[in-house]
């Protein structure tokens, strides 16, 4: 039976009469909400600004009572009337309907399942309360602190933006929580008219006990006993008083942290050096260490701000024990050991969410034996090696020496680089690339000749030597804040220097020795290594075809011109070392039935080698059996024996 229609605008400031007999004087007005859309449903709809943020924005618009029936344990106050006072909050749905159907102002009900505000830890449902706060306010000093952030490095760059936007859109913090524990808000209560005491005695006075005694002393003790002898009450003259029951803002207390504890001991230093934790933070710790730093010092608390993403399983889902998907680091620690926890965290660009799995970890194991077996590998190549007497000078040295001398240099230049900026990860992988690239696959490889096969204190050896030492020295320094543990324990093995420190830890840092970098040298080799790449897949798959076994048993003919001609000829006297090979000729110009290759001036033509098998070096030559004392050795291996 529709009595007539009209506009919700025209409603406005309308009043209606409470249904309940005992609130007769209680009148409801007629108000506007934008918040109520169509997709949320419209209509006529109640407001409690005592009950909700937007509900309670909009009692201050229309000037409406902030009544807020529902005491801290959840239970109906006195405001509800006494047939419902004492009742727990959503107990009380059912006796209000039937007090509806009773008075016969209950025009129909429905069970409505909508969203609705629930506790994130316990999962159940909560309600909101208009209680009286205390706040902060930011615009006093809000300008300053933008000034402030300004003054900060951040890490990444970003968080600059996002604290700063924050900041600017900040007019009140909270201070205070109604919680059972935590830091007390230091405020006292006249219990004759209410009015609230706090000044710099009464600071000063709770500040003593909980010098003494710790912040339990606010428990501990009546407010009599934590002021000061005499304290009246300013607005009547009272003296006795009660304490405040809520707390301070957890966040509060570890804004102001650095206060109590950076700047009071002598050993640390204000401003710090760096704050580091989630990009949460920038709405938490960094802005409230920010904020109350600037209100008192007039600055930053810190120099620079590192945020990092957060740790998550390898399919990128946050870890949850009841998911059952948790890398618990014990459980890495015992079976890979703590090196390589150091080593995913380096691993990692943590600017992102940080994935961790065990095939993640598995994967790390097997760069962390790579590195290690690098570092292995010199440490036995140099076990007869001392520095200090046997060093062959930089300029005396091969060239493929000097080459290698020369990317450890380029090397040091982007680890540095890496930890000043704390881009850990491109250290980790710069790191990780020269000794699986340049060193195990390229110059090591080549070197075994070298180091195995030349007399042990030879020229040619001691070069190779000399270098593979200054790479130790210099690698072990630069992995020593990620795998600490096993550069310790590659330093307890190496053959020091005289009065070398105890600990890698207490080494240097590498100074980059400039005069080792050669543009021209860079070039050279960079480009021989792309063409021996060429020359190894060919050599690979005559391996395949069983037409050699080891790539000493080959001969290689190399069809070249143009730049790959230029190329071999600049290392045509140790090309069959550097191929690793027995045999290595260069031919100009091209071949018919020579391989071809992923370039167009080079082919490759690989045979058996020509002559005998060294026994020692397993290099074939002409020379083998020359020496009729050792008539299985070629000439330079039985020199080598004979010495």
């Amino acid at each position: 039976n529709v009595l007539g229609t009209t506009l919700g605008k025209d409603m406005e400031f309308a009043e209606c009469v409470h249904p309940f007999p005992e609130y007769n004087n209680r009148r409801s007005l007629v108000v506007m909400a934008d918040y109520v859309t169509t997709e949320a449903g419209t209509g006529c709809v109640h407001t409690a600004p005592g009950h909700g943020d937007v509900d309670f924005e909009t009692g201050l618009k229309y000037k409406l009572p902030i009544l807020c029936p529902v005491d801290s344990q959840g239970k109906l106050t006195e405001e509800a009337g006494e047939r419902f006072k004492g009742m727990f909050v959503f107990d009380a749905n059912i006796p209000v309907l039937k007090y509806l159907a009773e008075l016969n102002c209950l025009l129909g009900k429905e069970n409505i399942k909508h969203q609705y505000a629930h506790c994130w830890r316990c999962k159940n449902p909560i309600i909101f309360r208009a209680t009286s706060q205390w706040f902060a306010s930011i615009d006093g000093f809000r300008d300053e602190a933008l000034k402030s952030i300004d003054d900060v490095q951040w890490i990444p760059s970003w968080g600059q933006q996002r604290i700063h936007n924050m900041v600017s859109d900040r007019h009140d913090w909270c201070i205070s929580r109604q919680r059972v524990w935590g830091v007390p808000i230091p405020v006292f209560y006249c219990d004759n008219c209410g009015e609230h005491l706090i000044n710099e005695a009464t600071i000063d006075s709770v500040a003593n006990w909980f010098e003494k005694e710790g912040s339990d002393a606010w428990w501990a003790h009546t407010a009599e006993e934590l002021l000061p002898e005499g304290t009246v009450c300013p607005k009547c003259g009272g003296k006795h008083f009660h304490k405040e029951s809520d707390i301070m803002d957890v966040w509060f207390d570890s804004g102001s942290s650095h206060m109590a504890v950076a700047a009071k001991r002598p050993e640390l230093s204000w401003p710090v050096a760096m704050y580091l934790e989630g990009s949460d933070q920038h709405r938490g710790w960094f802005q409230s260490s920010l904020l109350t730093s600037v209100a008192v010092a007039g600055r930053a608390p810190y120099e620079s701000v590192l945020t990092h993403g957060y740790v998550v399983d390898g399919d990128g889902r946050k870890m949850s024990k009841s998911v059952g998907n948790v890398i618990v680091p014990q459980d890495v620690i015992k079976q890979y050991g703590a090196d390589i926890i150091r080593l995913w965290t380096a691993s990692s660009d943590y600017k992102a969410d940080i994935r961790i799995s065990p095939k993640i970890l598995k994967q790390l194991a097997e760069v962390y034996r790579k590195i290690r077996n690098t570092i292995r590998y010199i440490l036995g190549n140099t076990n007869d090696f001392n520095y200090e007497t046997d060093a062959v000078p930089f300029n005396e040295m091969l060239e493929l020496d000097q080459w290698a001398l020369m990317h450890l240099q380029l090397l040091k230049k982007e680890v540095t680089a890496a930890y000043e900026s704390y881009d850990f990860h491109v250290l980790y992988h710069a790191i990780h690339n020269f000794c699986t690239v340049e060193m195990s696959s390229f110059y090591l490889d080549i070197l075994k000749d070298r180091l195995y096969a030349y007399k042990a204190d030879s020229k040619e050896r001691r070069s190779a030597q000399t270098a593979m030492h200054e790479i130790l020295m210099d690698l072990i320094v630069m992995l020593s804040p990620v795998l600490s543990f096993t550069m310790e324990e590659v330093w307890q093995f190496m053959k020091k220097p005289a009065n070398a420190p105890e600990s890698v830890q207490m080494l240097p840092w590498p100074e980059v020795k400039e005069e080792y970098i050669n543009e021209e040298l860079e070039t050279k080799w960079d480009n021989f290594i792309e063409i021996r790449s060429e020359i190894t897949k060919v050599l690979e798959l005559a391996r395949r075809n069983k037409q050699i076994g080891h790539s000493l048993d080959a001969k290689v003919e190399l069809h070249a011109e143009g730049e790959a001609l230029a190329i071999l000829k600049s290392v045509e006297k140790d090309l069959a070392t550097l191929l690793i090979v027995s045999q290595a000729v260069i031919v100009e110009g091209a071949a018919e039935g020579a391989e071809a290759t992923g370039r167009e001036d080079l082919k490759v033509t690989v045979a058996a080698a020509e002559g005998h098998k060294c026994e020692r070096c397993w290099i074939y030559s002409d020379e083998v059996g020359q020496d009729a004392e050792h008539p299985t050795l070629c000439k330079r291996c039985a020199e080598a024996v004979k010495a």
